[in-house]
């Protein structure tokens, strides 16, 4: 699915400028990479609020329209007041649909509650990743990745490398060696969870 912003080529630079353009409700950015001069663009920042409230918007490839030209970049980073609702700046990187980039993409766990962990009392699953990053071409890059734990049981984890990664997609950190094959999942007894179960067990068996 494309994700369109639109854009407008910003002429004036420094702080005074984007002091300007931030009453005027635009918002500065920057696009840079590929074998291209950095450029200045400003957005709109009422569609840009609107459209900085999707998961998509961090993970995606997004097409920046600029007069109708589209340009294929990533965002790379965003800045926001310290307590205002007021986006101050972003960064995008442009995409080269024939150069592998590197991506931090959000995880879905699914089915936890049907799970046997997730239908056990006094056990707590534990989410100790909510995004991975991955490599992959540009077309091959997912909005996110589903992690299915139907099937998790109690002392259970999950595993980076038990992930089930869309075809052309590969995580880096897992050739760093074994130790960086960290948990994603943890499934594990709260204290006094295990005594708790056992007297529920018998409750029933009365």
């Amino acid at each position: 699915m494309a994700h369109v912003i639109e854009v407008e080529r910003r002429e004036a630079q420094g702080k005074g400028a984007s002091r300007r353009l931030r009453r005027d409700g635009k918002v500065p950015a920057i696009v840079y990479g590929g074998d291209r001069a950095p450029a200045n663009i400003q957005l709109d920042h009422e569609k840009l609020w609107l459209a900085q409230q999707n998961e998509w918007f961090y993970s995606s490839i997004l097409d920046l329209s600029l007069n109708g030209q589209i340009y294929k970049v990533l965002l790379r980073d965003l800045q926001r007041h310290p307590y205002k609702q007021q986006i101050l700046h972003l960064d995008f990187q442009r995409v080269s649909e024939n150069e592998v980039l590197r991506a931090a993409v959000p995880l879905h766990f699914v089915n936890e509650a049907k799970s046997p962990a997730g239908k056990t009392a006094g056990v707590v699953i534990m989410h100790e990743l909510t995004e991975v990053t991955v490599a992959c071409l540009p077309k091959d890059l997912p909005e996110s990745i589903e992690v299915d734990l139907s099937d998790l049981a109690v002392g259970a984890v999950v595993h980076l490398s038990e992930l089930k990664l869309p075809a052309g997609v590969e995580l880096p950190q897992l050739k760093l060696g074994p130790d960086h094959d960290v948990a994603v999942v943890v499934a594990k007894a709260a204290q006094g969870g295990a005594e708790e179960a056992a007297a529920e067990g018998e409750e029933e068996a009365k």
